[in-house]
């Protein structure tokens, strides 16, 4: 199998989604998913996509442009897809998607949207290649 043939196989099965209900205990003053708690479900939703690609030790190095297009009420159904987008030398970016509906209606549709970047370390905690 070439290396792109593999890649490819592994970043489907890599695809990740984790649902979950927005309780109160995780809003803000404005009832609403507190940011934090959205980058937090975010980052291991993409740890975990990380993880099945490559199966190493893996550390978060970087999120980029988390955009929060619509509040999230408490309340809501979200589901969270993690999907590996770049493969580097010793990197991965995975991108991660935000989608709400409400408890009561069939309306599902994207609200929050990111990436995070994790790179693989050796036993010496040392970056290393994420394929091979």
């Amino acid at each position: 199998m070439s290396n792109e043939a593999l890649i490819i196989k592994r970043m489907e099965y890599a695809v990740t989604r984790v649902t979950k209900t927005v309780f109160p205990g995780r809003t803000n003053h404005h009832n609403t998913l507190f940011g934090g708690e959205a980058l937090a479900w975010m980052d291991e939703a993409a740890f975990i996509a990380a993880t099945r690609f490559c199966r190493k030790p893996l550390v978060t190095v970087c999120s980029d442009r988390v955009d929060f297009k619509e509040s999230i009420a408490a309340g809501d159904i979200v589901e969270l897809v993690a999907r590996v987008a770049h493969v580097g030398r010793t990197s991965i970016k995975v991108q991660v998607d935000i989608f709400v509906e409400n408890m009561y209606n069939d309306n599902q549709h994207k609200a929050i949207s990111g990436s995070f970047t994790f790179v693989a370390l050796d036993e010496d905690r040392k970056p290393t290649p994420v394929l091979g």
